[in-house]
C-alpha cells in the first residue's frame, strides 16, 4: 500500500497512513517517509501498535541514536526514555517552554520520534513553531540584530544542580527519572542563523532557555536580545498543534523547529516514549 501524506493545513507538520511501523519498512518507503520529514519538518504517523523495539527499530533508519543526557533511560533500555506524568502529579509540566532538544551538546541530535501510549482525554498538545519560516517572515532590523551572531548554549538553566529540574525539582513528586548534574554548565557555541545540514534552506537555532549568551556582547544586551527573539520565534502563525491520539508516531527535525509541552490534564496520566536520532554527518 503507498503511503498517502496529508498536510497539516498548518505552518508545518503532516500525517502519513499507509505504513505499519510494527514491520520494517523497506529502502523505498524509508526515503520518501525522510523527504517528507524534511519537507513538512513534523510528520505523525497515526493508529501504530509499536513495542519498544518497533520505535528503536523503525529510529535506526535515519541515523544512529543520539544522547539523552540528564534523563534516564526506561528499565531494560539505553536509548528509550518516558516522557511521563502521573494523574495526581503536582510538579511543573515538563518542558513547557519552547526549545530545541539538547542544543547544549557540541552535535545536537538531528530528530526526535515520541509515542504515544497513555493520552489523556483533554489537553497534552505538543506545539512546533517552523524556524524556516519564522526567519524568513523576520523584520529586516530584527534579522540585522543576529545575522552572523554566536549563540553560547548552556543546560544549566535546566539541568543545573540549582536549575529548574534541579535538586529541588528532584524533591517533588515529578515521576519523570531527570538526573540534574555539574555537567550542564558546559557550555558549546553555536550559530543562531545557519543551513539545515540537508536541505540549505537557513533557520534560526534554539531558543531562550538553552541560550544563556550571545558572543561579544555583555550579558543584559544579550539577554533582551534572546527575549525579543524568542517572541518573534514562537509567534501563532509559524506554530502547528498536534493534538495527540493514542497510537500516534511523531517525527520532528530539530534542525528546522522548536517545540514545546502543554498542560490541561490534571487529574490524568499521560505516557510516551521517546527515541532521539543523532546528528548526521553535515550537523554542526
Amino acid at each position: 500500500m503507498a503511503l498517502t501524506i496529508q498536510q497539516s493545513g498548518q505552518a508545518c507538520g503532516a500525517r502519513i497512513t499507509g505504513v505499519d511501523l510494527s514491520k520494517p519498512p523497506d529502502d523505498g518507503v524509508v526515503e520518501e517517509i525522510r523527504n517528507a520529514w524534511l519537507e513538512h519538518h513534523v510528520i505523525c504517523f497515526p493508529d501504530q501498535q509499536l513495542s519498544d523495539n518497533d520505535l528503536e527499530r523503525y529510529s535506526l533508519c535515519f541515523g544512529a541514536f543520539g544522547d539523552d543526557p540528564f534523563i534516564a533511560p526506561i528499565e531494560g533500555r539505553e536509548h528509550v526514555i518516558a516522557v511521563k506524568r502521573e494523574a495526581n502529579e503536582q510538579a511543573p509540566i515538563f518542558a513547557e517552554n519552547w526549545h530545541t532538544d539538547w542544543s547544549f551538546l557540541e552535535r545536537p541530535p538531528a530528530g526526535t520520534c515520541l509515542y504515544g501510549i497513555t493520552i489523556p482525554p483533554t489537553g497534552g498538545d505538543t506545539l512546533f513553531a517552523d524556524q524556516h519560516k519564522a526567519l524568513q517572515h523576520m523584520p529586516d532590523a530584527l534579522r540585522a540584530k543576529i545575522e552572523g551572531k554566536m549563540a553560547i548554549h548552556s543546560a544549566q538553566l535546566a539541568y543545573a544542580p540549582e536549575g529548574s529540574y534541579g535538586d529541588e525539582d528532584a524533591a517533588s513528586d515529578r515521576s519523570m527519572d531527570i538526573r540534574p548534574s555539574e555537567d550542564a554548565k558546559q557550555t558549546w557555541s553555536h550559530p543562531i542563523i545557519r543551513p539545515h545540514p540537508e536541505t540549505g534552506e537557513p533557520a534560526l537555532f534554539s531558543t531562550f532557555g538553552y541560550i544563556i549568551g550571545i558572543e561579544g556582547m555583555e550579558a543584559e544586551e544579550s539577554w533582551a536580545l534572546l527575549i525579543e527573539l524568542q517572541e518573534w520565534q514562537g509567534r501563532d502563525e509559524f506554530v502547528y498543534r498536534h493534538q495527540w491520539q493514542k497510537g500516534d508516531l511523531v517525527m520532528w527535525d530539530n534542525r528546522s523547529l522548536l517545540h514545546r509541552a502543554s498542560g490541561g490534564y490534571d487529574g490524568h496520566a499521560r505516557l510516551l516514549h521517546r527515541t532521539t536520532i543523532s546528528a548526521w554527518d553535515g550537523d554542526l
